[in-house]
């Protein structure tokens, strides 16, 4: 069976360190675990995840038709009787286009921070999280964590990685007080659970996709075309050019090393425009300044220099019929 072909199933510390032991109990007797009606099942109001490949839902949702649901969905009681998706969108979805009416479930009761927690978690552990997704859902959960906004959280890791630049030494006082804060506990323990990458590598190379224009912002929330891309091709200023480009590299699957030969050639174009622009704006400065200092200079009363401006006039007015 090919890796395309597996049913999802994940380890989810994160998820399982959320819920305490209790989770990990109940998983280790997911062979046999309960089922409920898939109409029953309710999706949240606000999901952390926004994009699901087409294609990629129906691989899963054919795995799940031959082999099911290896890995229950999680979800929670509501106060109507029917049931909050609480993990597992992605699974219930292939399920439903799978046609099934029934899946496998843990069922337990958890309060709306957990729940929204739980989520974020689950969508960072997947296979197929994009950069942006991944950024997005790492500032979320901190701003959670840490009980403050997302540009809150970002001033917060900038100052972390401004301090630990400065001052190399970790017994410096200042950086001491900055890394010893209970806010930067939090976020070194959130990165080691999550454990895609540490907090360093997310300040240098995730925080900047999101002052990214919002076209590429778009093609990567789609997961159609890599991050260090996305990240050369946003060099380009006009927005037509820009996404010209998107769409030529997503089309013809271009390598970064073709694209950054194409950014080269549209900035030399464009330079070598804006140079012909200058000097024929040059040119004409010359001309306006030149008929102004003659109109003021006395050649009039010179007749040699009368003869040549008669010369030079009637050159012009010849090079102006010719157009």
């Amino acid at each position: 069976m090919s890796k395309k072909e597996q049913p999802y199933s994940s380890q989810l510390k994160g998820v399982a360190a959320l819920l305490g032991e209790s989770f990990n109990q109940t998983q280790s007797t997911a062979n046999s675990p309960n089922t409920v009606a898939i109409n029953l099942i309710k999706l949240p109001p606000s999901q952390p995840r926004r994009y699901f490949d087409p294609q990629k839902l129906e691989e899963l949702s054919r795995s799940i038709q031959k082999l099911g649901i290896l890995e229950p969905l999680l979800i929670r009681t509501l106060p109507s009787g029917d049931y909050e998706l609480v993990a597992g969108e992605r699974r219930l979805r292939a399920s439903q286009m799978a046609g099934l009416t029934e899946v496998p479930v843990v069922v337990r009761d958890i309060d709306d921070i957990t729940t929204y927690q739980v989520r974020l978690v689950e969508n960072l552990q997947r296979e197929d999280l994009n950069p942006l997704e991944e950024t997005e859902g790492i500032l979320e959960l901190l701003a959670i964590q840490m009980q403050i906004t997302q540009e809150e959280v970002s001033s917060h890791l900038n100052r972390m990685r401004n301090v630990c630049d400065r001052y190399k030494q970790e017994n410096s006082e200042l950086r001491h007080n900055v890394m010893s804060q209970p806010q930067t506990l939090i976020v070194k323990e959130l990165f080691a659970s999550v454990g895609r990458m540490s907090w360093e590598s997310f300040v240098k190379n995730r925080l900047p996709l999101l002052n990214l224009p919002a076209d590429v912002l778009e093609v990567l929330r789609s997961g159609n075309l890599e991050y260090t891309k996305a990240r050369a091709i946003a060099r380009l200023q006009n927005e037509d050019t820009r996404k010209q480009l998107l769409e030529d590299a997503k089309v013809l699957n271009l390598s970064l090393s073709e694209i950054k030969r194409k950014i080269q050639e549209i900035e030399s174009a464009v330079q070598s425009e804006s140079s012909e622009q200058t000097e024929s704006a040059s040119v004409k400065e010359r001309v306006d300044d030149t008929f102004q200092r003659f109109k003021k200079a006395k050649v009039w009363d010179d007749p040699k220099k009368k003869s040549k401006v008669e010369k030079l006039l009637a050159q012009l007015e010849a090079l102006m019929k010719t157009e």
